[in-house]
């Protein structure tokens, strides 16, 4: 019983540190402590271990020498690689979605969609989990767990990346746009379409990170420090 309730204990912190990790309340760069995370949850250190070593391995958290864990950075060639890893999952992915989609879950989509378009029209931030929807979305219109597993942990890296920079309305408006079109792409059964839209897709996401940390880095080059979203760690968008 006592492994038992360790294992949930441990599953518990696993999913509380994952959540302000990609809210960025724990932004890119990061350092754990310990001493302080494990007093503020009232646990011992062991469970607290257990926890980073599952985000070490789902690639949220890497380990520093003589520091201990550190939230996920990374540049020009991790982003190139892990883009690569990502445009060939999710590529083949919305293949499968125009393949094997059901009404249902066309219907599902389209409404991610409206709801993503009405946060934007309103002045608001486009919220991660919207953004993250659409994807999962589609991941279950392909009916392929694994490749959804997969492209669950690449994307969580992404957004880690994006959490604290500061994203360009224009890029928000042609990811909004990129999904509409992939949702009627699948919803017309177009593998072909939806397949090529999402490798555009991709490579914009792709682009404007590597844009956003270039110009994260001049600023802190030039002495200007955080910008106003990685001070407050704001949440990240289009991913």
């Amino acid at each position: 019983m006592t492994g038992l309730i360790h294992r949930r204990l441990a599953g518990q912190v696993v999913e509380m540190l994952r959540e302000q990790i990609l809210t960025g309340v724990l932004p890119s760069g990061s350092r754990l402590n310990e001493v302080e995370i494990a007093r503020d949850l009232g646990i011992s250190r062991s469970p607290l271990r257990e926890a980073i070593g599952q985000l070490v391995s789902d690639g949220l958290l890497v380990h520093v020498p003589n520091k201990g864990a550190a939230v996920l950075t990374a540049g020009p060639e991790d982003v190139a690689a892990l883009f690569e890893l990502r445009s060939a999952l999710e590529c083949r992915a919305a293949r499968l979605a125009a393949l094997r989609r059901q009404p249902k879950e066309v219907a599902r989509l389209r409404k991610v969609c409206v709801r993503s378009r009405t946060a934007r029209e309103t002045g608001r931030k486009l919220p991660y989990n919207l953004d993250l929807d659409f994807h999962r979305l589609l991941m279950e219109a392909a009916h392929s767990p694994r490749i959804a597993e997969q492209v669950w942990l690449v994307q969580q890296q992404v957004i880690v990346l994006r959490s604290g920079l500061v994203s360009r309305p224009a890029h928000t408006e042609a990811s909004l746009s990129d999904h509409e079109a992939m949702a009627e792409a699948v919803a017309d059964g177009d593998p072909e379409l939806a397949a090529s839209l999402m490798e555009a897709h991709l490579s914009l996401v792709e682009t404007e990170l590597l844009h956003s940390l270039q110009s994260d880095t001049l600023r802190a080059d030039r002495g200007e420090g955080a910008t106003p979203a990685r001070r407050r760690a704001g949440r990240a968008e289009a991913t």
